[in-house]
């Protein structure tokens, strides 16, 4: 029996600490493969993504947590790592059955942070 190796080109993994920015460049870039109408496609996405969920998370429907979890892997794809931070307490206290007024307010303000960013970035394009 033969085995068969091929050569994968390694990709880093995200920060464990953001840039200062709300996206992180480097980290879409990479994501992206620097192709930059993919770049500007997926933060078009994940604008008009996260303005819609965030909406549909003020009422709080049954499946809130589904919603944040859903919010944190897409801003994490895109190194709106703020956002998925916001995301993930959400669903932590989701989870716990706690109050999320507060964390739900800070996915809110993180979410118009990057989406302003964002719509900064599709307009210089």
């Amino acid at each position: 029996m033969s085995l068969h190796l091929e050569r994968i080109e390694w990709m880093p993994s995200p920060p464990l600490a953001p840039d200062d920015g709300p996206i992180d460049l480097d980290h879409l870039a990479r994501m992206t493969l620097g192709d930059a109408g993919l770049e500007q496609e997926v933060l078009a996405m994940f604008s008009a993504q996260s303005a819609k969920l965030l909406g549909e998370l003020a009422s709080l429907p049954a499946e809130a947590l589904a919603i944040a979890h859903t919010l944190k892997g897409s801003a994490r794809a895109i190194g709106a790592f703020a956002v998925a931070e916001a995301a993930a307490r959400l669903e932590a206290v989701l989870s716990a059955s706690s109050d999320p007024a507060e964390p739900l307010a800070e996915l809110g303000a993180a979410i118009a942070t990057a989406r302003g960013a964002i719509d900064a970035m599709l307009r210089r394009s």
